[in-house]
């Protein structure tokens, strides 16, 4: 069983969207509960999956690492660690049979070692309760190379219907394989695809960068219209062209 799931690729493929259909199949299907992280800076996932969220783990790193800087007492007489992960617990949002998480940006300036081994200690505690976590990676390998959302079982490496994005994601697989991360596999989903078809070109490209293809989700303008009106994208209809290529997708992963 994939225990974890994490997607990489280059920022406006779409991985934050089929990260979020992902997670909503997964519960549809009962395979909760589902720990949901949001590891990209410009923390989207909430909205995919139509949730509210009032606190980040960025947030919570800049207080705990400022007060650690001016000596700034931690509040209710708790040691450092003790008050960061209580702080850590409340950063907890519940959703519909999955809770999330969102590690959102960090600003301030200093070193955040200790705070980020914090942290890693708090994920992993905190996945020992759950079927599932999936991880909507950012642009970069930031996390999972630190190893903050530990170890990995299926990383989707998504990529847009374009032969540089393409090279993007064989490049992310190439550093990855460079730093010795434990991967259990490996697979290419092509998103934004007309018609859900790839060329020859396309193709080619593919078995250059040595990528295994999982498939291909269509352009879907269901996806743009929803975007639009501010609703979340699991809210689309199930004949949808995305979502019925990403159910395909899991089944064939037999996740679902």
């Amino acid at each position: 069983m994939y225990k974890t799931i994490a997607a990489a690729g280059k920022g406006g493929t779409g991985k934050t969207s089929i990260t979020g259909l992902i997670i909503n199949y997964l519960v549809e299907a009962g395979k909760g509960p589902i720990l949901a992280v949001d590891a990209d800076a410009n923390s989207n996932l909430n909205e995919v999956l139509g949730i509210e969220i009032e606190e980040t783990i960025g947030n919570i790193r800049e207080e705990v690492n400022w007060a650690e800087r001016t000596g700034e007492p931690i509040p209710g007489g708790m040691t450092k660690m003790d008050y960061l992960e209580y702080r850590l617990n409340q950063a907890v949002s519940e959703g519909n049979g999955y809770d999330m998480l969102v590690m959102g940006r960090t600003q301030g300036e200093g070193c955040y070692c200790y705070v980020n081994g914090v942290l890693k200690r708090q994920i992993d505690k905190l996945s020992s309760n759950y079927n599932h976590v999936v991880i909507d990676n950012e642009a970069g390998m930031e996390h999972i190379s630190r190893g903050t959302v530990g170890k990995i079982d299926l990383l989707l490496l998504v990529s847009d219907y374009s032969r540089r994005s393409i090279q993007a994601v064989g490049r992310i697989r190439q550093l990855a394989d460079e730093l010795k991360i434990e991967l259990n596999e490996v697979g290419l989903i092509v998103n934004k695809a007309p018609n859900g078809e790839l060329t020859e070109p396309i193709k080619e490209e593919i078995e250059k960068q040595g990528l295994d293809l999982l498939g291909v989700v269509p352009l879907d303008p269901t996806i743009s219209e929803f975007d639009a009106n501010g609703e979340p994208l699991v809210n689309m209809p199930d004949d949808s062209p995305a979502k019925k290529a990403i159910k395909d997708i899991l089944a064939k992963l037999q996740l679902i």
